[in-house]
């Protein structure tokens, strides 16, 4: 049955927008006659060189040196090459304005406000670039940030990529270990911190666990601390200063340094299923690049808009937004718990700020639904015109809610794609109507399938999403992957120079897309991904637990976390073991990791090879049977998980 529409620009709209000035553009060119998105996507595909290769002008990306050829080989995954000859600089894309609009609006708790100009903000990362510079950071150096959504961080960003150094970043509300599994990996030489940060009108303190961290991070050179929650009288840190001594110096103005296209710009992490986080590293080309295609076609993102994201600097999004001001929007950085003081705190704001693009999670839409939250009863929210969801499959009933109770009028767009990619495999789309339930549209030049068991495309049935052809916003490579054997095995081991995203779609007859979860173990709690392995190094280290498991589980249209332990000396589970377990996990993990259900087990089931079965138990309590017990040592500790009454 086919979904119901619920929203339809109108002729005028759709011709107002750059998605379909650039396909008037192609045709003009090429001597075309596409005439819709359906005939464009293919294009982009067909001949997909030449779609980069205008995207690349459409952009207006600023460059030093001109490329010599768009990619090589379409068909190798991994390794095509990308603008080979080409040199540019990321921070002087999104640096191309220097005036008085404004750049970045702040806002946080406590009435906390701040705002930036296009001209402030190129004078701050001015000077920061130039106290890098005098602390000798050069072209390829790490550089960390253990810190808040401030603006600060987006300053430090453009100023080490301006000049080659690479940027990456955890949130603060992570736990020791989580941060060291993944900053001990790329041993950065600088680390920005936050002294503390607000969630729900309280004050966490990030100092105590910096110290910790900074104690097993031998490579850090120098602190440089953000007076935030408050104004400490003195440093506690070794090789620490604070972030206006650190730029007190005056600089004139920033010599970008060419690179090439490939040049790493961000390391981002996986979510450590199988061990520890895998460093993914891109590039600071196929970042942008892919970033203008989504933001300025598939938003239709302009100088005039203000644009917002609610995330934290951990999640890709926070990269995804901070490229909006390459196209010289402006932007809205929030740092807080969303529903403070109430579940009108992020609309009232959109008001204040005249938000035309809002985004946010389905997670966070369902909880407001949820708190009986009605924005456009509150609200004028005129300027608002396009409503971004992420993070995990936007459930029906939340396209339902937006148009009743938030905004009739505007473009709902449910994307998808994630850290691998640093972008979107399907998205928005200004020209199409919105589907109820569905993602509007593969994007421009992904050649996006769903793949059956045979390995064949189909439509209109589930299968594995895979990316048959190269696109430029592929990893570059993984950290410390010098023979690039964990790159491969991540997204090609399953079909050789095809990329497996590891979710299960399926495409429909009018290009529409239905993202169905995860088809691998990784937990997807309210759209964040957790790997298991990151419980288990904190749960297995309890002295009363001999052995455990992770496995997710569908409910009322996300999923929680179940973890089953199994105890030393028949131990019983009770209310203070579970609670120890709850606390260990918050503190070294992060609050999203915290299990909705302990349950006790006395046994856990493994392969012959030593390895977990985490999938199996997953589909024995959805009710599924299990195909493959004979790979089993242990089989008959399946028969444990069957009818749990607690699960349902």
């Amino acid at each position: 049955m086919t979904a119901r529409i619920l929203w339809t620009p109108d002729d005028k709209r759709v011709q107002q927008t750059q998605m379909d000035q650039f396909r008037q553009h192609v045709n003009k060119k090429y001597k075309l006659v596409l005439s819709d998105y359906t005939e464009l996507y293919q294009w982009s595909i067909d001949h997909a060189e030449q779609f980069w290769s205008e995207m690349w002008q459409f952009g207006k990306i600023i460059y030093h040196y001109e490329f010599e050829q768009v990619v090589d080989d379409l068909g190798k995954m991994p390794g095509a090459k990308w603008f080979q000859g080409a040199t540019l600089n990321y921070a002087e894309n999104l640096l191309r304005y220097r005036d008085e609009q404004i750049a970045i609006y702040f806002r946080g708790e406590d009435q906390v406000q701040r705002q930036l100009s296009y001209g402030e903000l190129y004078q701050q990362v001015t000077q920061t670039a130039q106290a890098l510079k005098d602390l000798g950071v050069k072209k390829g150096d790490r550089l960390a940030g253990f810190i808040p959504n401030l603006p600060e961080t987006i300053i430090v960003m453009l100023a080490a990529a301006s000049l080659g150094a690479i940027w990456s970043s955890s949130s603060p509300d992570f736990g020791i270990k989580g941060v060291l599994d993944r900053f001990r990996q790329i041993e950065p030489k600088v680390i920005f911190a936050a002294n503390g940060y607000f969630y729900g009108g309280k004050r966490f303190d990030s100092l105590g666990k910096l110290s910790e961290i900074l104690s097993k991070l031998p490579s850090v050179e120098k602190v440089v601390i953000i007076p935030y929650t408050e104004t400490p009288a003195t440093l506690a840190l070794p090789n620490s200063v604070f972030w206006d001594d650190f730029i007190a110096n005056t600089a004139r103005e920033i010599d970008f340094t060419p690179l090439p296209f490939d040049h790493p710009l961000y390391i981002m992490y996986s979510s450590g299923t199988t061990g520890l986080p895998k460093s993914i590293v891109h590039s600071a080309g196929g970042t942008l690049i892919q970033h203008l295609k989504e933001l300025m076609l598939h938003c239709d993102l302009r100088r005039r808009d203000t644009i917002f994201y609610f995330t934290t600097c951990g999640w890709m999004m926070w990269n995804w937004l901070v490229s909006s001001l390459s196209v010289g929007a402006s932007i809205v950085l929030y740092d807080g718990n969303p529903f403070y003081p109430g579940p009108d705190a992020l609309w009232k704001m959109a008001d204040d700020l005249d938000i035309s693009v809002f985004g946010t999670s389905a997670k966070y839409l369902d909880a407001l639904e949820a708190a009986g939250g009605k924005p456009g009863e509150t609200f004028k929210l005129d300027a608002l015109r396009a409503i971004l969801s992420t993070g995990s499959p936007l459930s029906e009933t939340s396209f339902d809610y937006v148009y009743r109770d938030i905004k009739k009028d505007l473009l709902l767009a449910s994307i998808s794609g994630g850290t691998d990619i640093i972008s979107c495999f399907a998205l928005g789309n200004p020209t199409l109507p919105v589907y109820r339930g569905e993602l509007q549209c593969r994007g421009l030049g992904m050649k996006v399938e769903a793949f059956d068991e045979a390995g064949q495309a189909v439509l209109n049935k589930s299968g594995e999403l895979v990316c048959c052809q190269a696109f430029p916003s592929m990893p570059v490579y993984f950290w410390n992957d010098p023979q690039g054997q964990k790159y491969h095995d991540a997204y090609f081991s399953d079909y050789p120079n095809i990329w497996r995203h590891g979710d299960y779609i399926e495409i429909n007859e009018h290009g529409g897309v239905r993202i169905y979860g995860r088809s691998d173990a990784t937990l997807n709690p309210g759209g964040v991904r957790i790997g298991t392995a990151e419980i288990y190094a904190v749960v297995e280290n309890h002295p009363d637990v001999l052995d455990s498991l992770v496995v997710g589980q569908s409910w009322k249209d996300d999923e929680r976390v179940i973890l089953f332990v199994k105890l030393v000396d028949s131990l019983a589970l009770s209310d203070t073991l579970q609670a120890e377990l709850r606390t260990l996990i918050r503190q070294s993990c992060s609050p999203r990791h915290v299990p909705a259900l302990i349950l006790q087990t006395t046994d856990i089931p493994y392969t012959i090879n030593g390895k977990k079965v985490e999938i199996a138990v997953k589909k024995i309590i959805q009710g599924r049977e299990v195909q493959n017990r004979s790979a089993l040592a242990n089989p008959e500790a399946l028969d444990l998980y069957q009818d749990l009454k607690e699960l349902h």
